[in-house]
């Protein structure tokens, strides 16, 4: 009788496994399909814009004289997590001075699948940073032990923000928090300003501040999927900012924060490292991944695009050489905005071309969640307490209490709207160098195929997949999304 009980028990548990499999994408099939294209276009009115429904035709050979995308839906690689901004305080502060009614259309704009462009990933920032309207923490000066610890602060402008775009979002939410800077009293610079770096006698209780501020967050209702070390560790900047060097961040990562979020039963918040520019990218992931101990607390590298700062170009190719070191670990794209704020560029298209170049150059290296920095600013590209202001894909006038939408939020959202929470990146690649391209599937069987024109003139392309085309015009400079 007892051998009966456990073989029906082993049937009911191995139904009850089936029936929660995902049901995977049969293999791809151009036949009955329409490619529907989405084109936003420089000098004209076409954003994010439906342009044209098209049908395959047979195309068994293409001609060297026939530009072309080829996507082979066969062939996958990263799963997708989500696209997002941050919810600074900055950001924050402005959505407070908006009407009702902006704030309602402030917020379907990013987070809504239907009427905006259906923001999953969300960050912010763990202390003050740059873009809060002063230096603050969460403790009573010199309270090593966090006795005083309390988020009062987050609750008059971010945490309301944060709550209201995880509401919209709902179970497809990725959000993650980053430090800026320590207590000053934790630094040998005795300032959350201008570097310096965390005194090896407080390494504990700033390993305990990570736990505290996860545990205050998530009992307002706000879950945390994963946290970076530092934001931009090795950059000494006039706002808030500490410095580690790989060794270092390591080394904490190792013998403090890990085991301290593992001790409090945070094993499972996602852990990334690094949350810096492309440049020194490979440097900081051998070094904390070649150490299986710092390594098994890892979950993946994350990075930002300010290389360039030093007149080179962007530095796409390193992450894709850290994915071929490490393809266990997940590469992040943690922050990237458009310096220098100037009103008067509001609508200055190489802007949203900026975005577009990076995110297709990021998810072709294997990138897994691209982050944009605030997702609102004022008429100023602010408010920022070290006057270092900025370009966000939407600003607010609060003199008028209008929404000014950049070409960036289009380009965000030619990726953003379409590709999906558990999609696969397939192969995709262009005939000609004037286009740039990369293509997922989603989970539901849908192709999403962005391509980029970076050329002053139309282009005719072709889509081509196996033995089936079809054929697409490209304004100059314009990105489209092809969904099929």
């Amino acid at each position: 009788m007892k051998k009966l009980i456990i073989f029906f028990l082993t049937i009911a548990f191995s139904a009850t496994g089936q029936s929660k499999k995902k049901i995977l994408p049969q293999p791809f099939s151009t036949k009955g399909k329409i490619v529907t294209v989405y084109t936003s276009a420089d000098s004209t009115n076409l954003r994010l814009s439906k342009t044209a429904d098209l049908p395959f035709r047979e195309l068994k050979q293409p001609l060297e004289t026939q530009t072309c995308i080829f996507v082979n839906p066969n062939k996958t690689f990263q799963t997708f997590i989500g696209i997002g901004g941050a919810i600074t305080d900055a950001s924050a502060e402005v959505f407070a001075k908006l009407s009702p009614e902006k704030q309602q259309e402030f917020l379907e704009a990013y987070f809504s699948k239907e009427k905006g462009i259906a923001y999953t990933l969300l960050r912010t920032n763990m202390n003050s940073c740059d873009f809060s309207s002063d230096s603050y923490t969460y403790v009573a000066e010199g309270d090593k032990e966090l006795k005083t610890f309390d988020i009062k602060h987050d609750k008059q402008f971010k945490i309301p923000l944060i709550k209201k775009a995880l509401g919209i979002i709902g179970s497809k939410a990725t959000f993650y928090i980053s430090p800026w800077s320590p207590p000053a009293f934790m630094k040998d610079n005795k300032s959350m300003l201008q570097g310096g770096k965390l005194l090896p006698e407080y390494y504990q209780s700033w390993a305990n501040y990570y736990v505290k501020y996860i545990n205050a967050l998530q009992k307002e209702g706000i879950p945390v999927w994963g946290l970076t070390v530092q934001n931009e560790p090795m950059a000494k900047q006039t706002w808030e900012s500490c410095i580690y060097s790989a060794a270092e961040e390591r080394d904490f990562l190792k013998n403090y924060l890990g085991p301290t979020l593992k001790r409090a039963g945070m094993g499972d918040k996602k852990i990334t490292v690094w949350d810096h520019n492309r440049d020194l990218l490979l440097q900081r992931a051998n070094t904390v991944l070649e150490d299986p101990e710092a390594a098994k607390y890892v979950w993946g590298i994350g990075f930002h695009w300010y290389e360039s700062w030093s007149g080179g170009e962007q530095m796409y190719e390193n992450v894709g050489k850290v994915n071929e070191l490490y393809p266990s670990k997940k590469l992040m794209f943690t922050e990237g905005c458009v310096e220098k704020f100037d009103a008067q560029k509001y609508q200055l298209w190489k802007n949203g071309q900026r975005y577009g170049k990076s995110m297709i150059n990021d998810f072709n290296n294997g990138t897994v969640a691209w982050t944009d920095w605030n997702i609102l600013l004022d008429q100023n590209g602010g408010p920022n307490h070290v006057k270092n202001f900025c370009f966000a894909p939407i600003h607010a006038d609060t003199n008028t209490g209008e929404l000014i939408y950049t070409p960036s939020y289009y380009f965000i959202g030619h990726f953003s709207k379409f590709i999906e929470k558990g999609a696969k990146r397939v192969s995709s690649a262009a005939s000609r160098s004037q286009l740039l391209t990369t293509s997922f599937r989603n989970e539901t069987g849908k192709m999403v195929t962005v391509v980029m024109n970076q050329s002053n003139q139309t282009i005719n392309y072709y889509l081509c997949i196996g033995t089936a085309a079809t054929e697409v015009a490209i304004q100059p400079n314009a990105i489209q999304t092809l969904v099929y």
